[in-house]
């Protein structure tokens, strides 16, 4: 039996070695190094006030609000556009605002000048914007014409008046 305490006693003292790839240290040390630059980069790169307000810079609230309002607002179209008021409210778009479809009217409303206010061509394209035919949009909601195969080679205002669409064009 002294044997096999002998054998077991040196069983439990021999060093058992543990084999570690080359490329092992290697990819660490890459990764720690990747690591290590994107986070400098994001230190410098993200800025103080990202995260105030969720996912956001809280410093791009201040930065919108310096811009100013550039709309007029459909009070001042209708002072000189009254026969316009006299159509829409009687039509479908009574409740779309001029600037829905002419852009910011404030130059326009200040100058009087035709050219500073935005006047669509009542292509297909534009007015395809509200009316295309879309799955996602609810037909009783707004009227949509499938432009492919509604009246093919027309525009739009040839048939119809934008201001009271309903009312065609003879």
């Amino acid at each position: 039996m002294p044997t096999l305490t002998l054998i077991f006693a040196i069983n439990i003292h021999t060093q058992m070695k543990f084999y570690l790839p080359p490329q092992i240290p290697r990819l660490a040390i890459a990764f720690g190094i990747f690591i290590s630059l994107f986070l400098v980069l994001r230190y410098f790169l993200v800025p103080a006030t990202f995260g105030e307000y969720g996912h956001y810079r809280g410093a791009s609230l201040n930065d919108n609000a310096q811009f100013g309002i550039h709309y007029a607002g459909q009070e001042a179209c209708f002072k000189c556009h009254q026969e316009i008021e006299d159509k829409k409210s009687q039509d479908v778009h009574v409740d779309i605002h001029c600037e829905s479809c002419h852009g910011p009217g404030e130059k326009h409303v200040i100058s009087s000048k035709v050219a500073d206010v935005y006047r669509p061509a009542g292509s297909r394209e534009f007015c395809g914007k509200c009316h295309a035919l879309y799955p996602g949009r609810l037909k009783s909601t707004i009227a949509q014409v499938d432009l492919t195969k509604h009246n093919i080679g027309k525009n739009c205002i040839e048939c119809h008046n934008p201001h009271q669409p309903w009312e065609m064009k003879k």
